[in-house]
């Protein structure tokens, strides 16, 4: 089974390179199931009802979140109301929509994606570790293979879940800080992992951004509205090749177009 792993999507400007391309990609890379990080989606902060059903029909399958996951308002009921969208598992009990879910591929694998955030140079959530622990114990016996999407800010606290839960994800990738890293690897006990996937937006921005926006904000310290930069876009992530009967990552393949 090959799992394909799309960076954080940056701007509604970007949904029309997807139309284009993901499909043919998905196709030649014989990817049986897409994972997109799509926090971002609405002008950097935020994924609308409309955008997220756009990346379905572009050809993703199931869409992980992170910290701006809750700036739009129209997004609280839809996390709700679908079970292809999560937010980071270690969010209160009482936010809307769940930090795992199970989607099943059309070769009948059951694949459960966990979401969890970050506590290190991040907002104060619940222990990352202990959360998500506690979705592997409320899913357990319900599906094949698991899946997890870190969205934090320190390689070093990625680094540290991947290596605590290695063995018990078939693969385990970091988003959030829009830099795809090259430190793809298996971990001792199976685990396909990188720190970071990397970011689908503008290739001419910093981390998506317009980038006299954020020179203008770092030199002056004063408040300045952010754009999603314009020019061209490109996609980066990874790719998964599973085996199908370890259920354990035999290669993990960074992947740009």
């Amino acid at each position: 089974m090959k799992i394909l792993v799309l960076g954080d999507v940056v701007g509604e400007r970007t949904l029309p390179f997807l139309q284009k391309t993901l499909w043919e990609k998905r196709r030649a890379l014989g990817a049986d199931l897409v994972i997109a990080n799509g926090e971002n989606v609405c002008d950097i902060h935020g994924l609308s009802p409309k955008a997220a059903e756009a990346l379905f029909a572009f050809g993703v399958d199931f869409i992980t979140s992170g910290n701006h996951i809750f700036d739009r308002r129209d997004a609280h009921a839809f996390l709700n109301d679908t079970n292809a969208v999560i937010r980071p598992c270690n969010y209160p009990a009482t936010c809307p929509g769940e930090g795992s879910r199970v989607i099943t591929s059309a070769e009948g694998w059951r694949v459960l994606v966990v979401n969890v955030a970050g506590s290190v140079f991040m907002e104060a959530l619940g222990d990352p570790f202990r959360a998500v622990e506690l979705e592997l114990e409320r899913a357990r016996r319900t599906y094949d293979l698991a899946v997890l999407d870190i969205h934090a800010e320190a390689t070093s606290e990625k680094l540290a879940l991947a290596r605590y839960f290695d063995g018990r994800f078939a693969a385990i990738f970091g988003t959030h800080t829009h830099v795809q890293t090259a430190d793809e690897q298996i971990l001792p006990n199976g685990t396909g992992y990188i720190t970071d996937v990397g970011m689908t937006g503008p290739v001419n921005s910093i981390l998506g951004v317009t980038p006299t926006d954020v020179i203008e904000k770092m030199r002056t310290h004063m408040p300045h509205r952010f754009t999603v930069a314009q020019g061209d876009i490109a996609a980066n992530g990874a790719l998964f090749d599973i085996d199908p009967v370890t259920a354990r990552t035999r290669c993990v393949t960074r992947i740009k177009f």
